[in-house]
């Protein structure tokens, strides 16, 4: 029998190295941070080095480039269609976003209200940012198409105009059209975000600015609007990125054109590197855009980190 002595604690097991590095929240935050830190520096980061590289040299499709300097960045300052391309960014990518933000606003107001059928209509809301952009542009080039333009049709029949209006086909009707059709497209990425944000602010503080007699402009002044800064400023900056870098919408409706009107940067790079086969010179457009994207995420950033912005009130 054997016998058991009371009061004598056993032995603890010693932990292994590997034990104690699994109980370190440091070293498991890196450990499942790992593989999406891979894939990101396979598929972003190599790809972003070999442009910079590639924006250094004249190379083209079927024949290795030797090292330009800034040969390829002189070309572009003195190019009349690179300036064109970055006005014409410039336009689109403020244009649209405005109007993405103020019609966002406001449907995402309306969702927020008690409507019958609130959640069919917030699920209509998704279809254009669901339905993917080459289906969207190919919907929209025969909605533009210069003969058979159902908008061109409605407006003769109202009498309103008396010849079908050639959309894509004038510089400025096609600069305004391809806006258009982004805008559709973004709408319901900027509503349901901010409908969203909506959802968290407490209605207690509406009830106690009823109270005070404060009228529907007030409350949303002082109360939706402040409330809402943090999350306009994240939704407002993917939608300046994915604006200022669109490049299907584009490319499917206009190729550019007419006259390179509707070029932008990216479709810009992409015509010179690929089609016009002049590999360093694209990847040299494609670099210049690394400006503007990093200076509308550092405006982002520095206007989340200002206390007025995240609470709501002044600093």
């Amino acid at each position: 029998m054997v016998a058991i002595t009371k009061g004598v604690a056993a032995p603890r097991p010693r932990r292994g190295r590997f034990s104690r590095l699994s109980e370190n929240r440091t070293v498991l935050g890196a450990g499942f941070l790992l593989p999406a830190a891979a894939i990101l520096l396979v598929f972003l980061t190599y790809p972003l080095g070999l442009g910079v590289w590639l924006g250094f040299t004249d190379t083209q499709i079927g024949r290795p480039g030797v090292f330009v300097g800034l040969e390829n960045y002189q070309d572009l300052w003195q190019d009349t269609v690179f300036w064109l391309s970055v006005t014409n960014t410039l336009i689109y990518t403020i244009g649209a976003s405005v109007l993405k933000f103020a019609l966002g606003l406001w449907l995402a107001l309306i969702l927020n209200e008690k409507l019958p059928f609130k959640a069919f209509f917030r699920a209509i809301v998704l279809l254009p940012w669901v339905v993917p952009t080459v289906l969207s542009a190919i919907a929209f080039w025969w909605i533009y198409d210069a003969q058979f333009s159902i908008i061109s049709w409605l407006l003769m029949r109202l009498g309103l105009i008396h010849q079908p209006i050639n959309f894509l086909g004038d510089p400025n009707a096609a600069r305004a059209s391809v806006i258009a059709a982004n805008v559709w497209r973004g709408i319901p990425f900027v509503a349901i975000t901010l409908l969203a944000g909506l959802q968290t602010i407490s209605p207690s503080l509406y009830e106690a600015a009823t109270l005070d007699g404060a009228s529907g402009w007030q409350r949303f002044r002082s109360i939706t609007l402040p409330m809402l800064t943090p999350i306009i400023a994240v939704v407002m900056t993917f939608s300046v990125l994915f604006t200022f870098t669109d490049f299907q919408l584009i490319y499917v409706l206009t190729r550019g054109g007419p006259v390179n009107a509707t070029h932008l940067m990216a479709t810009l790079s992409f015509q010179r590197a690929i089609p016009g086969g002049h590999l360093g010179e694209g990847a040299a457009i494609a670099v210049a855009m690394i400006p503007f994207l990093l200076g509308a995420v550092m405006f982002s950033y520095f206007g989340l980190q200002r206390r007025r912005w995240q609470q709501g009130g002044r600093d």
